[in-house]
């Protein structure tokens, strides 16, 4: 085999052989190329002969147990962590910072690609090889930062490249829930619920494949995601990641979405330089919350079956993502979620969150369904619980009375492979030399050694060992190109459902609009933060300008358009702890305020070392959304336009109640995570809406507070003054 080509640049060189194989290395990092039978390869190790794992001659899994087996106890334990979130380069007042040179970015004289003093420590000194990608400045930064990154790696022993991953960061709908990072750069697209309200599993496929590019031009193998929860309950916080509650849709988009992102066009095994490592999350399924309420925070640590529906909520994963139509054939990776689910350990009987149950790792997942790839933990379970239940760091549910290196042999032995959002090996090292002491050396070694190799084989299957480098100026090309951008926006406008329309929709283009600010009242963050009174502009004035005349008088106006979101509120008060309470309060679909007369009386689930009581019941106390003027606006609008059309376009995070605005409506559009362009394209005739509604719109908070939180679809849908339901598949077009 020849070299057809060679060249040198940013410290970077590369050769191409003729068999279309890319070796590239960093000049300073002491690894050089060596040749053997006529082959050339990187000599990683530096030990100047053909080791196994520097063979790519050889199949992913047998190079990663050969590297495997080489590794100190220490490298193990750092190839088990997973970064924080990185902010590339640190915003001033981010949540997520870091230092160079002992000093903060906006003072370091440093470019935006160069890398943190804590970066460099997570590679060198506590060996980790995953890192979180979130917040970057734009494509060519990611790509020179993804550079710097890889350049160090190699450098050290073994030459163990970085596997940068990234949460969801296409969705075109403004960063909510989780650490969505809506995109720099990238096309922008619907979220999964938009996804799914196409009815058309195409559009995820072609998704996943433009995902897949943008993702490697930008240094990210692997995507945590996508989200593949049964999302039963409608109060859930994260139901607009989910592709809803409807099984095998689920399955058949979470097929097209990994296939599609796992597999590079004319690879043998699929694997290549187009891969990305699929994460679906979150095993055995997260969308079951008791109330509705979410085990971020330790007030919604209980998963709950009262359907005795906890099966079913496994089949997107043993029933489409372990076992993919495509070459690649499984799912990568896969994460637990937090959850206690509360009754289903058929084992132990205990009740501890997914990562820590046998159950539910060793017994269902490892050994009933046969999955082989990575478990990586959810993140920050590992740590010490904080002492106050309205926070956002205590997840280690049901082993808070055990020391952190116990937690993590605990799930080590379960069959984990590695920790989500933990930055220290110190803690897994421990948990090392527990496991020496109960199970023996041999047993230990040979454990996490397996766990090494699944993690190195996710690495060896993207080809990172041969070329982990980016050309700067080809990912400014490929990342948000005109293509990609395109097929993006042509999902958005086809996930737009269109409920209601008395005859005045299309819109004519140069009319004049009323668009009401939004008002928010105080409320609390993801972080659980507090966030203040604030008001909102829905509509930005260059976006407007290109389709009608806003006006500041709706007696101007020709028709009122109103943007609203679903309703959002408080799960969780300590003023109402404080006061004697139990602190939980219902979650509300609705914006006036919610009694919940027809609650449970008694909790299904309930315990927590910081409380005295088990009964989380809310049943008799009110909520009211933080956003109830989007109801106000509508109203008002109605009033002041007289016999004009007022056109609602709601933004649903989750299924809302509309009877209280309804009626007052000329038109209702509803999306799931699209721009605002795509909405006034739909207003105004430019598309007319093809979407479909994912979920039900319940008749009102009495039906969600019966239905079961594991049941799917079991809500009496909401019936318009039109006669039309809004049930699931309902939608209308011009």
């Amino acid at each position: 085999m020849h070299i057809k080509e060679q060249s040198e640049k940013d410290g970077i060189c590369r050769i191409v052989l003729d068999n279309g194989r890319t070796l590239a290395y960093s000049e300073g990092s002491g690894v050089s190329v060596i040749e053997k039978d006529g082959f050339y390869f990187k000599d990683l190790e530096k030990s100047g002969e053909l080791l196994p794992y520097e063979d790519w001659r050889l199949p992913p899994w047998e190079r990663a147990k050969d590297l495997a087996g080489r590794l100190t106890v220490e490298e193990i334990a750092g190839l088990m962590l997973y970064s924080p979130h990185q902010a590339v380069p640190p915003a001033k007042g981010g949540p997520f910072g870091g230092s160079f040179g002992g000093r903060p970015f906006w003072e370091s004289g440093k470019q935006p690609w160069e890398l943190s003093d804590e970066q460099k420590e997570y590679l060198s000194e506590e060996h980790i090889r995953h890192i979180l990608l979130m917040t970057v400045e734009n494509a060519e930064v990611s790509a020179r930062w993804s550079n710097e990154l890889q350049k160090v790696a190699e450098s050290l022993p073994h030459g163990i490249p970085v596997n940068l991953s990234s949460d969801p960061r296409s969705g075109a709908r403004e960063s909510g829930a989780e650490f969505k990072s809506a995109g720099q750069d990238v096309s922008k697209w619907p979220e999964g619920l938009g996804f799914a309200a196409c009815f058309d599993t195409e559009v995820v496929s072609d998704f996943a494949k433009t995902a897949s590019r943008e993702y490697r031009a930008l240094g990210i193998t692997t995507a945590l995601g996508p989200q593949i929860d049964l999302c039963t309950d409608p109060r859930w916080m994260r139901f607009a990641d989910t592709f809803g509650e409807e099984a095998e849709k689920t399955k058949e988009m979470t097929k097209a979405y990994c296939d599609g992102m796992q597999t590079t066009p004319g690879a043998p095994d699929g694997w290549g330089a187009e891969s990305v490592n699929t994460m679906v999350k979150h095993w055995p399924g997260g969308g079951t919350g008791e109330g509705g309420r979410d085990a971020h925070y330790a007030f919604g640590r209980y998963a709950v079956y009262p359907g005795g529906n906890f099966e079913m909520h496994q089949k997107p994963f043993t029933e489409a993502a372990f076992c993919l139509d495509g070459p690649t054939k499984y799912a990568a990776s896969v994460m637990p979620y937090y959850t206690v689910s509360w009754g289903e350990d058929k084992k132990n009987g205990k009740n501890v969150g997914n990562s820590y149950s046998e159950y539910m790792i060793r017994d269902l997942l490892r050994e009933k369904y046969g999955y082989q790839g990575v478990v990586c933990t959810d993140w920050g379970i590992t740590q010490d619980p904080d002492a106050r239940i309205d926070s956002f760091g205590s997840r280690c549910y049901g082993m808070e009375d055990v020391a952190e290196a116990e937690r993590c042999l605990c799930a080590i032995m379960n069959g984990v492979d590695q920790f989500g959002g933990n930055s220290r090996m110190e803690p897994v090292i421990q948990a090392y030399k527990l496991g020496c002491e109960k199970y023996g050396e041999e047993a230990m070694r040979q454990r996490t050694e397996l766990s090494a190799a699944r993690l190195l084989k996710n690495i060896f299957q993207c080809g990172l060992f041969e070329d982990p480098y980016l050309e700067p100026e080809k990912s400014a090309r490929i990342v948000g190109c005109r293509e990609f951008v395109r097929k993006g926006y042509q999902a958005q406008l086809k996930s737009v459902v269109l409920l209601k329309n008395k005859d005045c929709l299309p819109l004519a283009r140069g009319i004049k609009v009323y668009i009401p600010e939004r008002r928010i009242k105080a409320s609390k963050g993801f972080f659980r933060q507090d966030i203040p009174e604030h008001t909102e502009d829905p509509a930005a004035a260059d976006v407007i300008s290109k389709y009608a005349v806003r006006v500041s008088d709706p007696g101007e106006a020709d028709a009122a358009v109103v943007f609203i979101e679903s309703p959002q509120c408080n799960p969780y008060s300590e003023e109402d702890a404080a006061a004697g309470g139990n602190g939980y309060l219902p979650i509300t679909l609705q914006y006036r305020p919610y009694t919940a007369v027809n609650a449970r009386a008694v909790s299904i689930a309930g315990g927590d070392p910081r409380e005295k009581f088990e009964n989380r019941s809310y049943r008799g106390k009110t909520n009211t959304s933080y956003n109830e003027a989007d109801l106000d606006n509508i109203l008002e609008c109605r009033k002041a336009m007289g016999d004009k059309p007022v056109i609602v376009c709601a933004a649903l995070s989750n299924p809302m109640v509309m009877h209280e605005f309804e009626k007052q409506t000329d038109a209702i559009l509803v999306e799931f995570g699209v721009s605002k362009s795509a909405v006034l394209d739909i207003l105004f005739g430019e598309y007319s809406p093809t979407g479909r509604l994912p979920v039900q719109i319940p008749r009102d908070m009495e039906t969600v507070e019966e239905q079961c939180e594991d049941l799917p679809l079991d809500m009496v849908p909401y019936k318009d003054s039109e006669g039309n339901t809004y049930d699931y598949g309902f939608g209308m077009s011009y």
